[in-house]
């Protein structure tokens, strides 16, 4: 009985997780024709190629899991929401580049959480290759994380 919550609870998270990563393709590529700064604009088209990987990944999780369904992502699309504000309101190339990275990396955050979490729960339900291509997916978040970090500070010094 326990056992079968966690798997539909997997399959729903894989399938919310799925819908989230085309939210997510799509704001990137609004978001990196938004971005000024050349290092930037090469971390989101890396992103973007590394959330390619991501979406294969959480399909195959979900074949794995036997799970299908496809339920929005809240919490992806209030984060699209922010980062079209963002281009919108900042514009400055120094703000809008830092604000840029900002929800990035709220984005990479969730990202982070959702694919620890799925690595957790795919262990103690027996679906071992999910859970390998989610502890991947995890350390590629975070790389990026530190990556995003890395930029902004770059940034913030070149005005000093």
């Amino acid at each position: 009985m326990a056992n079968d919550q966690l798997t539909y609870l997997i399959q729903e998270s894989l399938a919310s997780m799925k819908a989230g990563g085309e939210i997510a393709k799509k704001a990137t590529a609004e978001i990196n024709n938004a971005a000024s700064n050349q290092k930037l604009k090469s971390a989101l088209e890396a992103g973007n190629k590394t959330a390619e990987q991501w979406r294969k990944r959480v399909d195959e999780a979900l074949k794995e899991s036997g799970g299908s369904s496809e339920p929005g992502n809240r919490i992806i699309e209030a984060l699209y929401d922010v980062s079209t504000d963002v281009v919108k309101k900042y514009t400055d190339d120094y703000s809008r580049d830092l604000a840029i990275i900002e929800t990035g990396q709220l984005a990479l955050h969730y990202w982070i959480a959702a694919f620890g979490t799925m690595d957790a729960y795919a262990k103690r339900a027996g679906l071992t290759q999910t859970s390998k291509n989610m502890e991947t997916c995890r350390k590629e978040a975070e790389q990026a994380d530190k990556q995003h970090t890395d930029i902004a500070l770059e940034i913030i010094e070149s005005q000093n």
